[in-house]
């Protein structure tokens, strides 16, 4: 039995395959979770054709941290109601084509400023806020009898006892929070045990192996130590125990297996989803549609903010940063069109802080309409409120362009909407 990771397609995992729009990007459509229905089945032909059983997706984790950085775009949104909504069609069509999911991260990844590969996140939370919040997407889908749970690397001392131990390791967690309270009998994976909010603490070779096994997951991702990891749990286990575990995971690949015939023999055209998706997602934040109409009529120029090479370093992005300050220190109205060097929010989603200085000066002194083309976050960082227009697009491919040029031109209308919060710019100037 083979799992991925292909919350966005193969793509995430595997290059050249086919490419579909991040989570964040799915979560902006407004009444429409039959496309991300034909995301989840467009996936799932995908994994069928590259001979895959088992996607390790949906995540399902509430972002409601703007500073995540590991979990931000790959979150459907911020609002519990819509994950558990958009989650469940992501399934629905995963499972269309007889590939199974596993939900993740459980018990909820998103309000976390740490990334886990790097260290353990502490949650601090009551047990009440998080039934209420980060669980409810999770009990949504474990009562449709979604196939699998992936248990996350975080520190949740409220569903541990007060203990600080990962959940990923946690009896508590796994077989009381999970297994007995929100009663789900299906398989149990662990995140990856070579991500270091578990790894640099158990150097002993198979000591987390065990942990991981005896907490309750049935199924040990990315485990380092194999060998010893299995001596570990043939000799503190009970038969019972990895017989109970066994049968869990037998009926999921029964389930997979049953499932493989006539599978498709080329990966998807993503054209005329992506398409469907650009257009339903594209989300006008600031400003109305005559404003733009308004705008088109004026002399303006077209500025574009991206790293047209990759490979530039500082000094060479400073040199052209000052030759487009004195392109534009003449022109009264500029179409800006930005596209972030990367999607998480490190360092300011891979700008220059000189960069978005310069952003911030142009909306503050000029008649700008801004098109983005990355993680809504990046607003946090932009006083959006004082352009003509701010559009987000989400993604940069070449399609959502196209979809970006024609909405510019008036020929569609924005109908996303924006599916986490943005704090009022000058709340993040003042706090930096």
């Amino acid at each position: 039995m083979i799992s991925i990771d292909a919350e966005w397609g193969l793509v995430m995992r595997v290059e050249n395959t086919p490419r579909y729009p991040y989570a964040i990007t799915l979560g902006a459509m407004q009444n429409n979770n039959e496309l991300i229905f034909e995301i989840g089945r467009h996936i799932a032909q995908d994994c069928r054709a590259a001979g895959i059983h088992w996607n390790l997706a949906p995540v399902v984790d509430i972002n409601s941290n703007p500073n995540n950085p590991v979990i931000g775009y790959r979150s459907f949104g911020s609002d519990k109601f819509q994950v558990a909504e958009k989650a469940m069609a992501f399934v629905k069509g995963t499972q269309s084509e007889g590939i199974l999911t596993s939900i993740k991260h459980f018990p909820g990844h998103g309000d976390t400023a740490t990334d886990s590969h790097l260290g353990l996140p502490l949650i601090d939370k009551s047990k009440k806020e998080l039934v209420l919040n980060e669980l409810y997407p999770f009990q949504k889908l474990i009562d449709e009898d979604v196939d699998s749970v992936m248990a996350g690397h975080l520190s949740v001392p409220a569903l541990a006892n007060g203990k600080t131990i990962s959940s990923s390791i946690s009896k508590e967690i796994i077989k009381g929070v999970l297994r007995k309270e929100m009663g789900f009998e299906g398989v149990v994976i662990s995140d990856a045990l070579n991500m270091h909010a578990v790894s640099k603490n158990h150097p002993v070779k198979g000591e987390l192996e065990w942990l991981s096994f005896d907490a309750g997951n049935d199924v040990l991702c990315f485990a380092e130590h194999t060998k010893e990891g299995i001596e570990a749990i043939l000799k503190n286990a009970s038969e019972a125990q990895i017989e109970e575990s066994f049968k869990r995971v037998w009926k999921l690949k029964e389930k997979a297996m049953n499932n493989i015939e006539n599978a498709p023999t080329r990966l998807s055209n993503t054209e005329e989803l992506n398409r469907k998706i650009a257009t339903a997602s594209l989300t006008l934040l600031k400003g109305l549609e005559s404003d733009i109409a308004g705008f088109r009529n004026t002399n303006y120029c077209t500025l574009t903010l991206k790293r047209f090479d990759q490979n530039q370093n500082k000094s060479e992005i400073k040199k052209g940063l000052e030759l487009t300050k004195s392109e534009v220190e003449n022109e009264k109205n500029i179409l800006l069109l930005v596209t972030p060097p990367q999607i998480k929010p490190v360092n300011y989603f891979g700008f220059l802080k000189n960069e978005i200085n310069f952003v911030n000066e142009l909306v503050q002194t000029k008649n700008v309409v801004l098109y983005l083309f990355g993680n809504p976050y990046m607003m946090n960082h932009i006083n959006f409120e004082r352009t003509t227009a701010t559009v987000v697009v989400y993604q940069n491919f070449k399609v959502f362009q196209d979809i970006a040029t024609e909405h510019f031109l008036g020929n569609i209308s924005a109908k996303g909407k924006l599916p986490v919060h943005i704090k009022p710019w000058a709340f993040n100037k003042k706090n930096g």
